[in-house]
């Protein structure tokens, strides 16, 4: 990958500068790190990860080290030029004991340090030991190991040096199962419970974050090591972004080669990958130097006005328009679309919109990525024809499909049918009008639907019955969509429309809960919705309307007194405790087996019952599922069910 130009400066103390103290970190970690959920709890790793990679990027450091314990403490290492530990001739005291204990301390103040860096505020790995019971740092510099160890942020000592031989059961080397390098920096950490709670490190989650990271750098060799499972994997790619790219479309047909372009601007690096597929979705990846920028910004502007500039001129050329006054839209350019931004730049010239770092806000880069895209796209159509070929005509297809469809759907207004005033019957309505408060049941099948209706607080409640399989809309265009009944009658109790028609402030209800059979059937049946929504309206999942609800397994009755429980562990974990009573035990195949008064309590209760919120996380990652489960291509999916069926739980 190419290199940004950085000057030659020292690394050293007078590289740290500090803004304030760690004392409001505790008081509200959610300012820091966005939540104290599992998204907070994984971000802790993830700031420590990504300071390693900054020595990455700035060329520093050409392997990082990930290991995660079986008491729940994780250490990162890497072979860069290790935190400066001399004195800061401003403050006094050690710079390793400033970035670690003050707030907006870090090199990445100093844009001689730094030409790229993840970090905008210079707090991860302070804000990290703000909220760690425990933390322990080793700087491996100039042929000695200096380490200082912390309880909530506070140092438990100065700076010290390590002896080989005497501190060698209480060095990291000792809980690690790779040696350590000569040069570099090691952290151990374990998250507060107290501000965590329970929470424990999700392994796939990590897998596939590290894996990404290791995409963006080429070259950089990511180990990751999880002694609860035993498993170490590597993750190490020459190809940079286009490697990403080229993963992101495994599952599916591609069209064309891989584009790729790169340019060094004044202050910043952009490299763009670029690769069209068979399908209907866009899968746009983002990034800001470590950060994954997943609500956009100007990068992702500059890059999309210059490919439907691009493509247009390119259609207008080869005589694939009709007359000059016909165009593609931006949507029709994205359809079927994988592409990877990256932009590096000096940390202190990034503006984010917060310090959850989720969208660019610098202008100039608008203009620095539509140029290189224009310039990239011009030089790609000219050198290879038949893969800019293919692209026109899968665009050409996608403007075509997109006209049949509002052909299509217009045909379908014009008879009244999506119109809000028409409200399908089968929909029992709430009697609330405010969205904020209302919520609409999804329901599987008439007999569970007949049971929610007259179960339901009418208040605010509301319950649409659907009646078995809904359409696989993966691969569906939108007549087909409006067209089948099902759908039809979603679409119009929602009232947000679909398609070109969206209009979010006209949705009615801002919690949608999917309820199905806890059965094997019902899960396909989620499936299939949760595919509709990812694909047709992500906009209810992106502002966390929608919700999947969690019918209990079992009920457990002994004498008078019933439990309800919704995992088998739990069921166990009852029986025992009513150990030597008689109790009998039902196990609830479908919702249509519980009364409405059942439903009610175990299922509909805002009191008492379970919701489980569906969210975006990785957004390549839902892609790769949904194609892979609900596309056309059947290797990929028999892949996944042979990897996975000694872990399926079949209820035979």
């Amino acid at each position: 990958m190419p290199e940004l130009n950085k000057t030659t400066e020292d690394y050293n103390a007078q590289s740290i500068q500090v803004l304030e103290g760690l004392e409001p970190v505790r008081k509200r970690p959610g300012m820091y790190i966005g939540s104290t959920d599992a998204k907070g709890f994984r971000h802790m790793l993830l700031e420590i990860i990504d300071n390693s990679l900054d020595e990455a990027i700035a060329g520093h450091a050409k392997n990082i080290w990930v290991t995660v314990l079986k008491d729940g403490r994780a250490i990162v290492t890497d072979d860069g030029r290790g935190i400066p530990i001399d004195i800061n001739p401003k403050y006094k005291v050690s710079a390793l004991e400033l970035a670690m204990t003050k707030l907006h301390a870090g090199a990445k103040f100093d844009a001689r340090a730094y030409q790229a860096s993840g970090g905008l505020h210079g707090v991860g790995a302070s804000v990290v030991n703000a909220l760690s019971t425990f933390m322990r740092i080793e700087v491996r510099r100039d042929g000695k190991i200096y380490y200082q160890s912390y309880k909530a942020g506070t140092p438990n000592g100065p700076v010290e040096t390590i002896d080989k031989d005497k501190d060698k059961e209480n060095s990291i080397a000792a809980l690690t199962v790779h040696p350590l390098p000569e040069k570099g920096t090691s952290t151990i950490f374990l998250p507060d419970k107290k501000i965590f709670g329970d929470l424990e490190w999700d392994y796939e989650v990590l897998e596939q974050l590290l894996r990404e990271r290791a995409y963006l750098i080429a070259g950089v060799r990511i180990i990751f090591t999880d002694q609860r499972k035993n498993l170490t994997k590597v993750f190490y790619f020459e190809g940079g972004i286009r490697s990403l790219v080229s993963h992101l479309n495994r599952n599916k047909k591609t069209l064309t080669s891989i584009a790729y372009f790169t340019k060094q601007f004044e202050n910043c690096l952009i490299e763009v990958a670029v690769q069209y597929n068979d399908g209907f979705s866009e899968n746009l990846s983002s990034f800001v130097n470590t950060i994954n920028t997943v609500d956009g910004g100007t990068h992702v502007t500059g890059f999309r006005m210059s490919l439907t500039r691009s493509i247009n001129e390119y259609a207008a050329k080869i005589g694939a328009l009709k007359n000059d006054s016909e165009s593609l839209t931006g949507e029709d350019t994205r359809e079927g679309l994988t592409a990877v931004i990256f932009v590096k730049m000096p940390a202190d010239s990034i503006q984010f919109e917060s310090q959850t770092k989720t969208k660019l806000n610098n202008q100039e880069i608008m203009g620095y990525a539509a140029q290189m895209v224009k310039e990239g796209l011009d030089t790609y159509f000219e050198e290879n024809p038949g893969d800019g070929r293919a692209i026109i005509e899968k665009v050409l297809l996608a403007a075509r499909a997109r006209l049949a469809a509002r052909a299509a759907k217009d045909a379908v207004i014009r008879k009244g049918a999506l119109e809000g005033m028409t409200l399908p019957g089968k929909l029992a309505d709430c009697q609330e009008k405010d969205p904020s408060v209302s919520e609409l049941y999804i329901v599987e099948g008439d007999s569970a639907g007949g049971s929610a209706k007259q179960g339901r607080d009418r208040h605010f409640q509301a319950v649409l019955p659907l009646g078995g399989k809904i359409l696989n809309t993966e691969r569906a265009q939108l007549d087909k969509i409006v067209q089948f009944e099902e759908l039809k009658d979603l679409i119009i109790a929602l009232g947000m429309g679909i398609g070109e028609t969206i209009n979010l402030e006209k949705l009615r209800y801002h919690r949608i809960i999917l309820m199905c059979d806890a059965d094997v059937d019902g899960e396909h049946i989620n499936t299939l919705l949760l595919t509709f929504f990812y694909r047709h309206l992500p906009q209810v999942i992106e502002n966390g309307y929608l919700y999947l609800a969690m019918p209990p397994l079992f009920k457990i009755q002994s004498g008078k007194d019933i439990q309800y429980v919704y995992t088998e562990e739990e069921r166990d974990k009852v029986i025992k405790q009513l150990n030597g009573k008689s109790t009998s035990i039902q196990r609830y195949k479908g919702l249509g087996e519980m009364n409405p008064e059942q439903l009610w309590e175990t299922t509909m209760d805002p009191k008492t019952r379970i919701l489980k919120q569906v969210t975006i996380e990785d957004g390549a990652g839902a892609d790769q599922t949904f194609t892979m489960l609900m596309g056309s291509e059947v290797p990929p999916r028999k892949r996944f069910i042979q990897t996975h069926a000694k872990k399926a739980n079949l209820d035979l």
